[in-house]
Parts: C-alpha cells; structure tokens; sequence
C-alpha cells in the first residue's frame, strides 16, 4: 500500500535526515566540504526522482519520486522556516565583543559589497542578456548573497585562524539580509514594471536596517527579562529562546516593513552578549548544544532539498545561458575582489578597522560561496506569477548555474588555497606557547602515568616503554622550546593577563552555578571580565588595567540612587544598589585571591617568574583595593557582611554536596532512589536560603556621628536630631567631590575613606574623621582646588546651607574644625587613616591601591618592561 499526504511527506524528511547524518562522515572521509556533498547528493535525489516518473519501468517508485518532486515546500517556506533558525544561531554562535573590533569591515562585506556586486553583475549582463536592466540587476541580487556554511566549515576542518572565520560569520549575519532586501525593491520594480527612484530605495533600505536592528535588541532584551522573572526553569527558558526568532522574524518582516532577518541577527547578537551572564551556565551550555543540533538539521535538509530544485530550475538550459553564467560569475569575483582589495586598505589607514592580511583578503574573495538562499530566492522569482516566462526561464537558470560554479570550483578548491598561504598554521604566539605548555604538560602527564601504573600494577617493561615514550616527547619539545626567545616581556605579560581575565571569567561562570546568587551582580561582573579580555588582548596591561578601573566605578544606576538618596531622603534605590554593590565587592575580593593562587601556581611555571611578578603585582593592588573597600563596609555594616558572608559559603556548601552525590550516583554506591530523596533535601535545605538579605543604608549614624572630632561637645539631643537628616554617600577611587571655581553645596564628614585637596603649592590628605568642604561653606567662597576621593568611603553628608546654620547654633563645632586644621598641618599627609582608630581597627591606605585606583593610567601600571606595552607614561 502507497504511503500518501503527511505520512509521505513525513517519511520523506526522516529518510533526507538519515542520509544527511550518513553525509557528514562520507565528508570527513573525502575531506570535502559537507555542503557540497549535499547539494550533490541533493542534485542526485532530484534528478533520479526526475528520471523515475519519465521512466515505465519503475512505477513502484512513482510515489516517493513524486513526494520529492512534488514537496510541500515552496520559496516563502524555505525562507519563513529555515531562515530565522539559521540566521540565529548564527549570531548566537557569535563572539560579539571581538567581532566589535570588526564592525566597519564585517559592514563592508555585508552591505557594501552586496551593493556593488548587484550593480557589477547587472551591469555585466545587461548587453548580453536582452532584458531590462531592472531584471539583470535582481538577478545580481539573488546571487549576490553568500553562503556562510561551507566556508565555516571549511575553515573549522583544517583549523584556519579563528580571526579569518570569524570575519566570514560576521559578514553572513547581515549578507543574506541586505540582499533579501535589494531583492524585495527590485522584484517588486520588475513585476510592477516602476521605474527604480535610487532617493527611495536607499531611504526604504536604512529604515528597514535601523529600525530591525532597533526591534531586534528590544525583542532580545524582554525575553532576557522574562528569562529572569520566570527563575529557575531550563525548559521554559530554553522555549523562549526557540520562539524569539521566529516571532521577531514575522513580526518584523510581516507587520512593521523591517528587514525580518536583521531583525532576527540583532536579537540572536542580544542573546549572545547578555545570555552567559542571564542563563545559568550548564542552561546556557545545554542552550547552546541545542541550537547547534538544530541548525544541523535545518541547515542540512534546506541544502537538500534546494538542490533537488536543481534539474528542474535547468531544464531548458542552452549554450547561450551558460555563457550568461560564466559573464555573471566573472562579473562577481571582480566585484567582491574589487570591493576587498580596494576599500579595506582604506578602513585600515583611517583606523576604522584593524588591517586584514593580503592572504586573508585573497581567501575572503574565492571563498563568496553561494547556497541555499540563493536557490530560494531564485525559486521566489520562478514561482511569482507576475514574473513573465522569460524573466523566469533566465533567473532560475543562471542563478543556480551560478551556485553550481562557486560550489564545485571554488568550494572544492578553497581547502588548498587556505592550506597553500599557510592559514592553517598557529600564530607566532600560539607556536611558542605550543612547545613551553607540552614540555610542561607532558611532564606532568608522565608522572601522573607512572603513579597510575604502580597503582594499578602493570608489568615494570610495559610501564618503562609508556614512559620513555613519554619521555622522549618531552626531551623533543624541550629541545624545540623556543619560548624565550620569541616572545618578549610585552608579548608574555599581554598573553598572561588574557589568561587571568579569562581564568576569572571560568571562576565567575563557575560561581554562577550556584543558585542564590544575584543575576545582575554576576552580569557586571561577566562583562567586566570579558572586557579585561578584550582590553589586554587590544592594549596589554594598559587595556587591562582600565578596564579594571571601569568595573570599580558605580554604575549609572547607582549613581542616580545615590543623587535620589540625596535630595530626597529616599533609600529604596540606594539601598538596593548597595547590596548589589556589597556582594559585588565581596565575590571580586574571592575571585581575586583565587586569581592570585592561580598565577603562583600554574602561570608562573609557564611564563616565568619574571612575569609572574608583573602581573602578579596587578593583581595584588587589585586586592587590596578590594580589601580596603571591603573593611570600609564591613566597618559600619558588620552584621550584615557577616550574614553575606555565611550565605555564600552555604551555598557554596550546598552545591559541593549535590555534587558529591553525583559523584556517588555515577560511581554506584547509591541508588537513583536515595540519590533523588538527598537532592530533595539539598533543594529544600537551598530554598530557605533564597531571600533577600536585609539591608538598613542609615544604621548607626548617630554613633558614627559621635566618633567624628567635629561634633565633640554637642548634646546627645542635638546629635539624635542631626541624624535624622544626615544622608550617606559612598565614595568610589577617583571621585571628584568639588570642582575649581564653584560655590560647595554640600560638606562631607568622612566616617571611612580618604579624600584629597589639589592646591596648586601642595596636597592636602584627608581620613577618616576629618571633614572636607566645611571652611568653603562658611565662608561662601568659590573652591580653589580640586578635591576627590582616593578609596571606597563611607561620608555622612550636610547641606552648606544646614552646615552654617548648625555652626551658629553651636560654636563648639568651629573649635573642633580649627583642631582638626592644625592637627594636618603638623602631621604627614600620608598618615590620615583609611578606617577610624580604635578597638584595633584603625588602617593606614595601601598607596599601591590608590595609585591603581586614582593615578594616570601609567603610573598605576608596575614598572616598565620592553618599552611599558610599546607605549610612554
């Protein structure tokens, strides 16, 4: 019995997707690219389907020829089902902060060159073919779109370096959607037979680029947001994610005239910067395993059953066509290689984008392979019934002659080119660190295999010849070891810093994993780290250290708390932002000394002990900057610190124990039963810690109040009262606290912290106790230096108005100041107090801390070496 309707069609995808799984080894095995070997066994299917219903002698396999000939899947399929998949991952997959670096030349590629092939191609064919320019244009538009796939592929196999694949992925997020684009203003010139206004259609082409790219990172941004609300729930967070390109993609493309396919690349891009830091890590991981399995299968199955297409988009085919096909190819390669070879010299000299290598540049040009969008697209313009035969009858034969060309020419040859300039092969870096990390590695692993073997008891001779293998190995790169005298101190310093940010970004995603921990904290955090990453990878320690100094400054947000705190009197913000400001001090203060361990013990022995001193230094003034911050705080909000402290390393405790009964579980000493009934207590045991800690931004002002000099002498009455109008402000490393020339508004009393006065003769330092601004407020004059703070502080702050009437009241508090006054001009201004004195608390500023924090960013840098990163102080 004949298998008909759904069921056909459905056993028709099953069986595609067990020949695309068998595709994929045949590839490996070949070494040929798998795109190709899918449009091949896609061109087979097709043809011998072709051949089935022509012949009388196989009725039997009329129906599955038919089904494939015949597939419910026209060109609006193709693109609504497979696009908005393929076009996601794409972005998702994307390193976007290093591809930032490249935004003008990944436009240049996607866009421009879009722009001047279409115009190269139509302009090409125009004489030869006999039809209007406005068809020949379409056409270059249609094949103007590049596949990134096969490429990518390509480049992973023979390990390319990765800047060169990256520029190939980033060029095809916006490639299809700025042909797609093209393709729509010149279908719809052709079937309306309008001429093209070059003023309108350029206007309909950035109104559609802006304001998808607008829909798309809103679109992005609320399903963050509902990924937050929703808690922990992988499943539901995982389905958000499947949803968002299809209903950005509709949305966009259907109801708001957007380009559907930016639309879908900027919310993928979205995703792509905020989802490590906004999924948990295993959800993100799971995430990401999942959307790579998909855009197998869509990837896969949309090149098969496009290139089934192929003989019936060919029949009819005659000599002329093929030299129209062989113009519109030449016509492209000169386009692209006009566009690579001559406008990216010019974004590297204006500096818009770092300088791409001549044989990038070559690879970059034969490698505008065409695919399935192409067919898809040319399949649209055969389908439109407003699109005459011979329009048709042209688009569909030279566009798929033209796919055919780049997929069987240029695909199968571009492996060799690729291996023929050497892309293949390490960076010089990569290449020295290669043989120091395998002398290193290879040692550890041969005494980890004796001990194995005495462990195990494996006979003396099978051990000894496992051993001097491994010890031939080692002697090999220790002889090969050019480590020390390729690099110098910049390279290796640069190198080591890229480790540790991103050694701390592995500890943060780590910590990430327990459920408890704040998602905005671990948000800044993350993006901090990865901007450490980019910033020592750009600008060696000067790019780290500054971006270290960024993660120290408040936020925006807490900012405008801060200012609400103020004016107001309101401390819901403050308050909130502080916690967040608390955990987020106290994680950077673990992670750093895990940081610290880390570079002891497994950097130094690679790089040296030289530079393990280096960057050893940056991270120990990270860490006293943070201590300090940290006993600021812990100063006046002991008991909360503490409860922080302790719920932390609850749930540190909390996750190690599911994690050993994991351990149990995999090693069979429990059963699934118990193995369940222990993690339903350690989730129970987590939910009771699961709620905000409570956080009071005014405790113990007026006792603080009373430990400042300045307020000696004045009744417990008066000082009760005063406290209720004191506000707080906390201080960050370089905070300008009064500007030259302008009139104080507001006195600040330091209850913990440093501060400090420009004058032109000398600097005036104070600490804890001391009061900034006061003399300025009574007298009503302009400031004449520059006052900010050094540290973390904690400040109780007055209005100058409130200050003035306060010292009227009380005269005390004059006497007190002046005190004050002649004390610092007899002291050393290097010995004002970080933390007030007493009770064993009292703490001198750790000037390296200071100088990290507030210096110019060469002096906070450790000494020079090799010309300080290439650069002067």
């Amino acid at each position: 019995m004949a298998v008909t309707g759904l069921a056909a069609v459905l056993l028709a995808i099953a069986v595609l997707l067990v020949v695309v799984s068998a595709v994929q080894p045949i590839a490996r095995r070949l070494e040929v690219s798998e795109t190709v070997l899918l449009a091949v066994v896609g061109i087979v299917l097709g043809g011998s389907a072709d051949l089935v219903l022509r012949s009388s002698y196989t009725d039997l396999l009329n129906g599955a020829a038919e089904t494939l000939l015949d597939f419910p899947l026209n060109s609006e399929a193709f693109l609504l089902i497979f696009l908005p998949a393929l076009v996601f991952q794409g972005a998702l997959a994307i390193d976007v902060r290093r591809l930032a670096h490249e935004t003008a030349t990944v436009l240049l590629l996607a866009v421009v060159a879009v722009i001047v092939s279409t115009a190269t191609i139509g302009l090409a064919l125009f004489p030869f073919a006999g039809l209007p320019l406005s068809v020949c244009l379409l056409l270059g538009s249609i094949v103007a779109t590049t596949d990134p796939s096969a490429v990518a592929g390509i480049f992973r196999d023979i390990g390319a370096t990765s800047r060169l694949t990256r520029l190939v992925e980033g060029e095809a997020l916006l490639n299809d959607a700025a042909a797609i684009a093209i393709f729509s203003i010149l279908l719809a010139a052709v079937t309306s037979h309008h001429r093209i206004e070059p003023g309108g259609a350029v206007l309909e082409f950035l109104v559609s680029f802006v304001g998808a790219i607008v829909m798309g990172v809103l679109f992005g941004r609320l399903t963050l947001l509902l990924i937050t609300t929703i808690g922990a729930a992988p499943a539901a967070e995982i389905t958000l994610t499947v949803a968002l390109p299809y209903i950005v993609y509709i949305v966009c493309d259907e109801f708001l005239g957007f380009s559907g396919v930016v639309a879908t690349a900027a919310a993928g891009l979205t995703l792509s910067v905020y989802g490590p830091s906004t999924f948990r890590p295993q959800t993100w991981r799971f995430l990401e395993e999942l959307w790579q399995q998909l855009v197998f299968w869509a990837g896969s199955l949309v090149f098969v059953l496009a290139s089934m297409l192929v003989p019936r988009l060919l029949v009819g085919m005659t000599r002329w066509d093929c030299v129209l096909i062989l113009i519109a190819t030449g016509a492209g390669l000169l386009a692209r290689g006009a566009v690579v070879f001559g406008l990216l010299p010019v974004l590297a000299a204006t500096r818009l984008s770092p300088p791409v290598p001549t044989p990038f540049k070559v690879t970059m040009v034969w490698g505008g392979l065409r695919g399935a969008i192409t067919l898809a697209l040319a399949l649209a313009v055969t389908e439109n019934e407003h699109v005459s035969t011979p329009v048709a009858h042209f688009i569909g034969i030279i566009a798929t002659g033209f796919v055919l060309i780049t997929l069987f020419v240029n695909g199968t040859t571009l492996r060799y080119l690729v291996l023929f300039l050497k892309l293949d092969q390490l960076s010089p870096i990569d290449q020295a660190l290669r043989h120091q990390v395998l002398g290193i590695g290879l040692g550890e692993v041969r005494d980890r295999t004796r001990d194995m073997a005495d462990e195990l008891g494996f006979s003396r001779n099978v051990a000894g010849g496992v051993i001097g293998m491994l010890d031939e190995r080692v002697a090999e790169e220790e002889q090969a070891n050019t480590f020390d005298t390729a690099l110098g101190d910049r390279q290796r310093v640069t190198l080591a810093l890229i480790v540790v940010a991103n050694k701390e970004r592995s500890i943060l995603l780590d910590l990430f994993r327990i459920q408890g921990l704040s998602r905005p904290v671990m948000e800044t955090l993350l993006r901090s780290a990865e901007a450490m990453v980019d910033g020592a990878r750009l600008e060696g320690r000067f790019g780290y250290v500054r971006a270290l100094r960024r993660r120290l400054r408040p936020s925006l947000r807490f900012r405008i708390a801060q200012a609400i705190h103020h004016r107001f009197h309101f401390d819901q913000p403050l308050t909130y932002c502080m916690t967040e400001r608390f955990e987020m001090l106290m994680i950077s203060y673990f992670v750093s000394l895990s940081l610290i361990r880390f570079m002891r013990t497994r950097m130094e022995p690679t790089l040296g002990s030289r530079i393990g001193e280096i960057v050893g230094e940056v991270l120990e003034r990270q860490r006293k900057l943070l201590n300090e911050a940290l006993q600021t705080l812990r100063l006046h909000y002991h008991g909360y610190s503490e409860a922080l402290e302790s719920r932390l390393l609850q749930q540190v405790a909390l996750r190690l124990e599911g994690e050993e009964y994991d351990a149990l579980m995999s090693e069979s000493l429990i059963s699934e039963e118990l193995h369940r009934e222990l993690h339903r207590d350690v989730e129970r045991r987590r939910a009771q810690l699961d709620f905000r800690l409570k956080f009071d931004i005014k405790t113990g002002i007026e006792a603080r109040m009373r430990g400042l000099p300045a307020f000696r002498g004045l009744p417990d009455g008066v000082l009760h009262d005063l406290s209720k109008q004191m506000s707080i402000h906390f201080t960050s490393p370089g905070e300008r606290l009064y500007r030259r020339g302008r009139k104080v508004r507001t006195v600040y009393f330091i209850s913990a912290g440093l501060a400090e006065t420009h004058y032109a003769e000398h600097d005036v330092r104070y600490g804890a106790g001391d009061v900034v601004g006061a003399e300025e407020a009574l007298s009503g004059e302009p400031v004449r230096a520059i006052s900010r703070s050094l540290q973390f502080g904690h400040f109780l702050t007055m209005s100058a108005r409130r200050f003035r009437r306060l010292v009227a009241e009380h005269p005390v508090i004059l006497e007190n100041l002046d005190a004050l006054g002649r004390a610092r001009e007899t002291s050393d201004r290097s010995e004002a107090l970080l933390l007030p004195a007493g009770k064993g608390q009292a703490l001198a500023p750790s000037d390296e801390a200071i100088a990290l924090a507030t210096a110019s960013l060469s002096d906070a840098l450790p000494a020079s070496i090799d010309g300080a990163d290439g650069r002067q102080p």
